[in-house]
């Protein structure tokens, strides 16, 4: 695993050579699940008029032992042109992470803000290969800034008086 750089205690070891400063470890990444619909070809390639993209996203954390975490990145395109569907692709991008001495207060907003952002480019590429493997240019999404969204979401939290709940849902 990846020690914090700056973060007390990293590169000091007790006498018994233990590691006690956070460490996070990115074990795995991979495609969940991948469903790609072009539901109007052939007909579709002759179309004139340009797609309307809308995207959505989810953000989910389980924990599956002690010091290990998945992270699951949820991503819907719809690309429709007036009331027919060019296009439509889901995915559901994951990676394994462990954390290992890390504060309890800081899991959440790394699974949720950080994690994210870490496994977005990957699917980013993902979504795009798959687009143009169905035959339409590249779908390149833009950049989200995951953190920016988990503060957005614990501030509404807040204000409601509810639970944080392990989980991120928004629009592009």
């Amino acid at each position: 695993m990846a020690s914090i750089a700056g973060a007390p205690g990293v590169n000091d070891q007790q006498g018994n050579s233990e590691d006690i400063g956070p460490q996070i470890g990115v074990i795995s990444q991979y495609v969940k699940d991948l469903s790609f619909e072009n539901p109007n070809a052939p007909a579709v390639y002759q179309w004139q008029t340009q797609p309307q993209i809308e995207v959505q996203f989810n953000i989910g954390a389980f924990k599956l032992g002690d010091e290990l975490h998945e992270v699951q990145l949820k991503i819907e395109i719809a690309a429709r042109s007036e009331d027919r569907t060019a296009f439509q692709v889901e995915l559901v991008y994951a990676g394994l992470f462990a954390l290992r001495n890390f504060p309890e207060d800081q899991v959440q907003p790394f699974l949720l803000a950080e994690a994210p952002r870490v496994l977005f480019p990957f699917a980013r590429r993902v979504v795009a290969d798959t687009v143009q493997d169905g035959g339409f240019p590249p779908l390149l999404l833009d950049p989200i800034d995951f953190a920016a969204l988990y503060m957005q979401r614990l501030a509404q939290e807040q204000a409601n008086g509810d639970q944080p709940q392990p989980e991120i849902t928004g629009q592009a």
